[in-house]
């Protein structure tokens, strides 16, 4: 059975509205230039402000690295893949994530754009800052690079010449995702939540 509509770089009209249109295609540097200055100001504000020692922030800022990958994982299997009964919960889902199933080379709805992730960020680093306090500026800057990294990744797993060890490995695994079981394989960044729950591939087969 084909699992998407069409594999072409092509972007499929999500709005009626041109307004909204316009800023649901997103460019996949537009993360880099929004995202890297809250970086810098997290780190600065961490290290100078809040006077958080050098080993300290770099253990927050891995801790935030290794976070947003249980977070990533749980997006994508239980948000994005999630199954809504309703004419709305479908929509909604399609547009979030259905959207690049049909079009998994739409170069323009690779990278979440920030009309989405701005609101989610402010609530992660509310989340995050109640549980952390004070620690919360280190911690956040390695959960928004660990962002990054899935963001911009994904884009290149989908648009570069992935290729070695680790990025030939990552992309192979996420075009199992999108062409032979959507129900598996939701670690993008990463298989390792995958392997955890054992919702991954077998990659020695070709068939799993």
């Amino acid at each position: 059975m084909k699992l998407y509509v069409s594999n072409k770089d092509e972007t499929p009209r999500m709005f009626e509205n041109d307004f909204m249109e316009f800023f649901s295609r997103v460019h996949w540097t537009v993360p880099l230039w929004v995202y890297s200055p809250v970086v810098l100001y997290f780190i600065y504000s961490g290290f100078f402000e809040k006077s958080i020692s050098m080993l300290g922030g770099i253990g927050l800022f891995i801790l935030g690295l290794f976070l947003w990958t249980i977070v990533e994982y749980t997006l994508h299997q239980f948000v994005f893949h999630y199954h809504p009964t309703s004419k709305i919960g479908k929509r909604l889902i399609w547009m979030f994530h259905g959207i690049h199933h049909d079009y998994p080379s739409d170069s323009l709805r690779l990278v979440m754009p920030p009309s989405v992730s701005l609101p989610l960020a402010i609530l992660f680093f509310y989340f995050w800052k109640f549980i952390f306090g004070i620690y919360v500026d280190l911690f956040f800057a390695g959960f928004i690079v660990g962002y990054l990294f899935y963001d911009i990744g994904h884009y290149a797993i989908h648009h570069f010449p992935m290729k070695g060890a680790y990025w030939g490995y990552i992309r192979e695994y996420h075009m199992r995702h999108h062409f032979k079981s959507p129900e598996r394989g939701f670690g993008v960044s990463s298989p390792l939540w995958d392997i955890v729950f054992r919702t991954g591939f077998d990659m020695k087969s070709t068939n799993k």
